[in-house]
């Protein structure tokens, strides 16, 4: 909002200082200090609201230290993070920006299915909470918004050579003429296209990009009409699969909203670099129109994830609850989805995917075991993956440190896959 007031203050009677908010580094910089603010100043009165109302966490008895003490600490504080998202952003994102509407919907729509879930839990004293359907369905659903809208709307574009758009037979928005220069300084005018592609980034190699359409090879020159059958599906798969690991990944006093921080300053520099024409140029990745306000976005996602922190950290004074955390993976894989980076998702989001993989072991070596003598064994002591080192005696804020680090590096790894090829 924030925006087009200072563009109209800037244009109609040249307020000094106004022209700043064309600047996304600027806005950027705004919008993390507002998303802290927000989350630390109202978050204190969120969690004097939710102890009034005695929302509080009911613990199940897993025989590991220090559980009990969490007994009655409010939940459903992912209501602090929703906040410090969207009041920044709509404070100082283009709310006109198609990138920004899917990241306001993705937004809302998982932080309802967490709400709902922490809800019932709480008010209507049922530990199951929402049932699983329910919050399948849900996700499939966003899955299905942002798959459709990549599809169809005509702002979401990359930009190529008219050529390759022709021979690939990609649906081409809009044409231009891009001068460059050679290293001899020569000048060149390539004409260039913004076509909707469904291309994607492929981590370490030299060729980085591949399309969906390609694996419908067997439609030949039908292949990019019908690639929404395949496309949409994977996203659904995305959404699905990241949000459930963030949920499982919450187990411990700030966790889950340190890694999103992490990553969620890595995604920020992937929007900055993807939405820069130059940059974008000089490392060789994909440019994407229009795409740069999820610099904003990010900015707001890091800020409301820090500021949470500072009454989630050990010992935790509220814990985010499915509100938070489905909300956490919805936008992540949101994110990567539209930024073309989902194949680096099991990198970035390495801890997640070691933390549902744990699960998925632990329960089918279980079963397994069980068929075959009779008597289930066990991988891990106890899964997630960090409730077994909390098994073997090491207290939470060490593992809580360690997977902050080993998320730090996974990110670092993500990041330079812009040069390493």
């Amino acid at each position: 909002m924030l925006y087009y007031l200072f563009e109209f203050l800037e244009r109609n009677y040249d307020l000094p200082g106004a022209g700043l908010f064309q600047y996304i580094s600027f806005r950027s910089g705004l919008a993390v200090l507002v998303s802290l603010f927000v989350a630390t100043v109202f978050g204190d009165r969120i969690i004097r609201s939710l102890k009034r109302k005695q929302v509080g966490e009911t613990v199940r008895e897993l025989g590991l230290d220090g559980q009990k003490v969490k007994e009655g600490t409010p939940t459903m504080g992912g209501l602090i993070i929703i906040a410090a998202i969207l009041i920044p952003c709509l404070l100082f994102a283009r709310l006109d920006n198609i990138y920004i509407i899917l990241m306001l919907i993705a937004t809302v729509w998982m932080a309802a299915i967490g709400f709902a879930d922490d809800y019932i839990k709480v008010f209507k004293k049922n530990k199951e909470g929402l049932a699983g359907k329910f919050k399948v369905i849900g996700q499939i659903g966003l899955g299905l918004i942002v798959g459709i809208t990549m599809t169809l709307h005509e702002d979401v574009v990359v930009r190529m050579p008219v050529e390759t758009a022709v021979n690939q037979g990609y649906q081409i928005v809009k044409t231009f003429e891009l001068e460059e220069r050679t290293p001899l300084g020569i000048g060149l005018t390539r004409e260039m296209a913004y076509a909707k592609a469904s291309i994607t980034n492929i981590p370490f190699f030299k060729n980085n990009t591949i399309s969906y359409s390609d694996f419908l090879w067997f439609l030949k020159e039908n292949k990019e009409s019908f690639v929404w059958i395949l496309f949409i599906p994977v996203v659904i798969f995305i959404v699905t699969g990241v949000s459930n690991g963030a949920n499982l990944t919450d187990g411990l006093d700030g966790l889950l909203a340190g890694l999103a921080a992490i990553i969620a300053a890595t995604l920020g520099i992937f929007a900055y670099v993807s939405g820069n024409a130059i940059t974008a140029d000089y490392l060789n990745i994909l440019y994407i129109p229009f795409s740069a306000e999820l610099v904003i976005y990010s900015a707001c996602f890091v800020g409301a994830c820090t500021g949470f922190l500072w009454y989630n950290a050990y010992p935790a004074r509220v814990f985010m609850g499915d509100t938070g955390s489905l909300a956490i993976g919805g936008i992540i894989a949101s994110l990567a989805i539209l930024l073309r980076k989902e194949l680096l998702l099991p990198l970035m989001c390495g801890i997640f995917f070691v933390e549902t993989l744990s699960v998925i072991l632990q329960v089918s070596y279980f079963k397994y075991t069980k068929q075959k003598t009779g008597e289930g064994k066990r991988i891990f002591l106890m899964s997630p993956l960090h409730h077994h080192y909390q098994k073997k005696g090491m207290h939470e804020v060490k593992i809580v440190t360690r997977f902050w680090i080993v998320g730090i590096i996974l990110a670092l790894l993500s990041i330079i896959t812009l040069k390493v090829r």
